[in-house]
């Protein structure tokens, strides 16, 4: 491999079980993403229940480690499952590490035998429900300032409530 073609190649994730030693970077994405941002005590207080499971994107080929690119949270119970939280590192958007994590939170959540996965979504968030359509969930609901105004924004923004069926 020439020198220009490794500084040029494009990152490749594996999808692994979310463990309490991916929590760091996953509330340091957390971080970047979302305000107020979860801890990684928060996030191991959730990953310890029974209910719920977790998914990272780790890259499987640098020569520096293995980065985690994304992540997501979910929980199942009584025939239903939930998307509590998902993100990916904006260094690595549009590698379809979203799509790849929510395939597995999916076929975690049919495996545990849901029947309808839930989540809310930013109405202001284009890209999460682009993609969250193409995964085949539908509005049912909504949230109405949901969201706290950011520095960008002095309204508060609304939430769609999304479902999909498994």
């Amino acid at each position: 491999m020439a020198l220009i073609d490794y500084f040029l190649r494009r990152p490749e994730f594996d999808i692994f079980q979310m463990t309490g030693d991916h929590l760091p970077d996953v509330a340091r994405i957390h971080g970047v993403l979302f305000k107020p941002a979860w801890s990684a005590s928060a996030f191991y207080s959730l990953l310890s229940q029974d209910s719920v499971s977790g998914f990272v994107a780790r890259q499987n080929n640098s020569s520096g480690g293995s980065a985690m690119g994304g992540f997501v949270l979910a929980r199942s119970a009584g025939g239903e499952a939930e998307i509590l939280t998902v993100g990916v590192d904006p260094r690595y958007g549009r590698a379809g590490l979203g799509w790849r994590l929510m395939q597995a939170a999916v076929g975690r959540a049919r495996q545990d035998g849901a029947e309808t996965m839930f989540l809310e979504v930013d109405q202001a968030n284009v890209a999460a429900l682009a993609l969250y359509r193409r995964l085949g969930f539908r509005k049912v609901g909504e949230r109405k300032a949901y969201y706290k105004p950011s520095a960008q924004d002095a309204s508060p923004g609304g939430a769609d409530i999304l479902r999909l069926d498994l």
